[in-house]
């Protein structure tokens, strides 16, 4: 398997990560001096506030950045393990294409969303639910599930327009989404979902699956690789 990775935007965005987390620090630190300086003055007061909107700004930017690039493994090393051992027909993408994660092969155009959540991830009338999980992590540096249907769809357009604007005299592979969880402790019981929801460890197996049943031709999948690495290939 090859892969393409925008290092730089990696190194880039985990670099964010810390700085946003350390001046969601001094920012809430500044807040808490101030609010000490004169309790009852009521200009204190609203700097205090301004403090700490600005302070929990930043955090919220810090916890973004650091769940998709600072911590170790990050989600894109965490896919490319889980998919070692595919052909060289196979070529990963890392943040060099229309979305994060995409994987073009013979299987088709597949577009990898990685999730960190743990605990019990749920897809019962047609609502996604997440159960149990470290209560900390999900106060301090979590984010929600939301609607992991909905961002796919999302996805599923980008890649789709990406396709049609490169290659618009050639016929649409079929293109595929999958729900990716990276943690090794999560319980999935999500069969019903509109998009196949799996543990990292089983996205090789699916991916092989489709493989055998509906091989997209060496001739496509040059053209559609060509396009990529025209259209996204990071500068160096």
């Amino acid at each position: 398997m090859k892969i393409v990775s925008n290092d730089k935007l990696i190194k880039r965005n985990a670099s964010i990560a810390k700085i946003t987390f350390f001046a969601s620090l001094i920012v809430f630190g500044i807040g808490l001096v101030v609010s000490f300086q004169n309790p009852d003055d009521p200009r204190l007061l609203s700097y205090t506030m301004g403090a700490l909107i600005l302070g929990f700004t930043f955090s919220q930017v810090s916890i973004y950045y650091q769940n998709r690039f600072g911590k170790r493994p990050r989600p894109d090393e965490v896919l490319t393990a889980s998919l070692k051992g595919l052909d060289d027909k196979f070529t990963l993408y890392h943040y060099a294409s229309p979305i994060p994660h995409l994987l073009v092969g013979p299987s088709g155009v597949w577009g990898l969303l990685p999730y960190a959540q743990g605990g019990s991830i749920i897809f019962e009338k047609d609502r996604w639910k997440q159960k149990g999980g470290s209560f900390m992590l999900k106060l301090f540096g979590g984010e929600g599930l939301g609607r992991p249907d909905l961002e796919a769809s999302g996805y599923m357009k980008d890649i789709q327009t990406s396709i049609q604007k490169g290659l618009p005299e050639n016929e649409l592979p079929p293109i595929r989404m999958a729900l990716v969880f990276t943690n090794p402790k999560v319980q999935i019981d999500a069969a019903d979902a509109p998009i196949p929801t799996i543990p990292a460890k089983k996205i090789k197996e699916l991916v092989r699956k489709y493989s055998k049943a509906d091989a997209v031709p060496d001739l496509e999948l040059a053209a559609i690789n060509k396009y990529m690495d025209e259209r996204y290939q990071p500068k160096k």
